[in-house]
Order: C-alpha cells, then sequence, then structure tokens
C-alpha cells in the first residue's frame, strides 16, 4: 500500500493551535455573557466549521447571536495568531512528502479567508496542491471535503490518506472510503480517537515522519 495524496487537517495536525482555540472561544463565551465550556467541550468541536462547533460548545446560543459570536471570536483568536507554530517535526515532512513528489492537501474546519492567512503567515502555501475549507463545502464528518480534493487531483480513495487529530477527520477517512491516521497530540484524547477506530494511530511527529516514509 503506498499512498500518493497525503491529506492534512490543519489545526491540532499540522498547527500546534488547540489551546488558542479553547481559549478563544472561552474567552468569548466571558465576553457575551454566555456559560463557559470546559477545555475537554471546547476542544472537542475542533475540526467542524465554525457554526457547527459554536452550537455544540455552546449550546445556549441563540441563532440570532451567531455572527456577534463568530466575530468575537475571530478577534481573539486573531490576536493569538501571530504566535501560532508547527509542530515541530511537521516541516520536515512536508519537505520530504515533496522531495517524492506525493500530492498534498489540506481539509479544515477553518474558513478560507482563515485558511489563507494561516498559509501566507507560514509561507506553506507552495507544499499544497490543494486546499478545501468548510465554509465552501460541507463540514467533517461529511465525505465531500475529501471527495473534491480526490476528484480535483485526480487520486483514488485506496491511494489517499488523512491525518488528523479528531474523530470528525477519523470519520472524514471512513465516510469517503481513505485510510485515516489519528495524532494524539491535538484537540481529542487518545481514548477518544481510539474510539473511531483510525487505521493508523500515533504519539508524536516522530512516528507520524517514519509512518508516512514506509507508506509513501
Amino acid at each position: 500500500m503506498k499512498f500518493s495524496l497525503v491529506v492534512f487537517d490543519w489545526d491540532g495536525t499540522l498547527m500546534d493551535s488547540t489551546h488558542s482555540i479553547v481559549v478563544a472561544i472561552q474567552n468569548t463565551c466571558r465576553d457575551l455573557g454566555l456559560t463557559v465550556p470546559t477545555d475537554q467541550q471546547a476542544s472537542w468541536v475542533i475540526g467542524l466549521s465554525l457554526e457547527e462547533a459554536f452550537k455544540q460548545a455552546v449550546p445556549e446560543l441563540p441563532v440570532s447571536r451567531m455572527d456577534e459570536f463568530v466575530q468575537r471570536y475571530k478577534f481573539h483568536y486573531l490576536t493569538r495568531d501571530p504566535d501560532l507554530r508547527l509542530f515541530p517535526g511537521n516541516s520536515q515532512i512536508l519537505d520530504e512528502l515533496k522531495a517524492k513528489s506525493v500530492q498534498m492537501a489540506v481539509a479544515t474546519g477553518k474558513s478560507r479567508i482563515g485558511l489563507n492567512r494561516a498559509l501566507a503567515n507560514h509561507q506553506l502555501g507552495h507544499y499544497f496542491d490543494t486546499t478545501r475549507t468548510a465554509d465552501e463545502t460541507r463540514s467533517k464528518p461529511h465525505p465531500l471535503m475529501l471527495e473534491e480534493i480526490m476528484d480535483e487531483l485526480m487520486v483514488l480513495p485506496e491511494h489517499t490518506v488523512m491525518i488528523g487529530d479528531t474523530i470528525h477527520d477519523v470519520g472524514l477517512a471512513k465516510n469517503a472510503g481513505v485510510t485515516s491516521i489519528a495524532v494524539t497530540y491535538g484537540a481529542h484524547s487518545k481514548h477518544e480517537l481510539a474510539t473511531a477506530k483510525p487505521d493508523f494511530m500515533v504519539d508524536n511527529v516522530s512516528e507520524l515522519q517514519r509512518l508516512l516514509a514506509i507508506y509513501t
């Protein structure tokens, strides 16, 4: 089994941003006088589209205040955005895959504006052959995001692998019929990820690097 297309989730998989997202959700709730979710509740929704994530993390949030919540969340997140970094070792993985001419893509719950800003800030856009965001297609775990990527790059499911840190990423992979690799250093715990039954599970970037070296 060899993969010719590697699809990465962004937050909590490539980028060490889980804590920043959790804090931004919690601070937004405080600003708007809403019940503040726990770290676990806030991190569980990472990977979903913003509106879907906020509905689940803050069930009392009325639809009429969703736009207000989104704008306040963006304020809190963007104040921390310049300090975000790739998990150590991920840049080497990207370089190694690029050197092998393996196609790469991003499938993320971020918005298009948010992903484009992150790619530009970290000068990573040249690594990826295509990207999909939750505001331009269906949110995870619906398979459309991966199906669109595979169709565009003309790669079959059996030659595609999805790498992510949440059960939403594993569900996306399963629904699209592709192999899944779950990383345990992001938003969801190792126990949560195990219940989703990924094809592979790794505990650090070095393990991910070794696994990809074998299968690409």
